[in-house]
């Protein structure tokens, strides 16, 4: 019952127990002071985001979740349950990813209790159940997935999202026995182990220099196609093939060096098509 009904009846038993014991009705007076006790241990408090679980003689007989002041029954077993929301900061595990190559992986999950029944009397210590099957999910999910994935395949390191978003449908499934309900999981911490770091780390920046070297040749390829194509089209000068070859070439050479050039220009008596394109050295040390 509410609290200001519990209240009231405590202040009335506590009154006519007075005038008892003053009247000489000791007996009346007992009694009604025992009244007045029991309706003080039946009182509770109830925060926000708080709960009582209340079970009678062993059998549950539900769960209060308005916060307040309310009276129940002496006899009622009453458990505190929070509903606030919890965050579960994992630890650093080493796991091998689909690849085989050892990781470190941790998550933070952000979880509250959903059903208190099934929090209170499906699982035993709801908290160690969710630690436990918080690691129990991350390692299937770094064992499922590739550290690092070319293409369109899905890796923990390019795609944080996903990746995030396949944890937290796992946990939801794993902690429904529990009666709690995930609200978001992250990864923390994401690393390759310490003993093939380095290794790795090597292997990332020749992946990186091999795909900027693929995009520097292909836009040094159109460049000189487009040269060419300039060159025939507006009659500017007529080349033979040798004569070609040798200005793709030293073109190539000027777009896709990683130092300046410097043109050598032969002086030789000889007609201009006979000497061919100046030629471009690149400088060394």
């Amino acid at each position: 019952m509410p609290g200001f009904v519990g209240l009231i009846a405590m202040l009335a038993a506590a009154y006519f127990s007075y005038v008892m014991f003053t009247g000489g009705n000791i007996a009346v007076g007992i009694l009604l002071s025992i009244a007045f006790f029991w309706l003080w241990s039946s009182s509770m408090v109830i925060e926000p985001n708080g709960s009582r679980i209340l079970t009678l003689f062993g059998k549950y007989q539900g769960t209060l979740r308005q916060n307040g002041w309310f009276f129940v029954n002496p006899l009622t077993g009453k458990s505190s349950l929070s509903l606030r929301a919890r965050t579960l900061n994992g630890d650093r595990l080493k796991v091998n990813d689909s690849a085989g190559n050892p990781v470190e992986i941790a998550a933070i999950i952000v979880w509250r209790v959903s059903d208190t029944y099934r929090a209170s009397f499906e699982v035993d210590k709801y908290e160690e159940f969710v630690r436990l099957q918080s690691e129990t999910a991350v390692r299937h999910l770094a064992s499922t997935h590739p550290y690092d994935a070319e293409d369109h395949e899905i890796s923990l390191r390019r795609n944080t999202d996903i990746v995030s978003e396949d944890l937290k449908s796992e946990l939801n499934e794993r902690l429904a026995r529990a009666g709690v309900e995930v609200l978001e999981a992250r990864l923390s911490h994401l690393a390759y182990a310490p003993e093939i770091a380095g290794a790795m780390l090597r292997r990332q920046q020749a992946s990186a220099v091999i795909a900027a070297r693929q995009k520097i040749v292909e836009g040094a390829v159109g460049m000189v196609e487009l040269a060419l194509d300039r060159l025939q089209m507006h009659e500017t000068i007529n080349m033979n093939e040798r004569e070609k070859a040798a200005l793709v070439s030293n073109l190539m050479v000027v777009l896709c060096g990683e130092h300046s050039v410097q043109p050598t220009v032969n002086t030789t008596a000889a007609s201009p098509m006979q000497q061919g394109p100046p030629s471009v050295s690149t400088p060394t040390g």
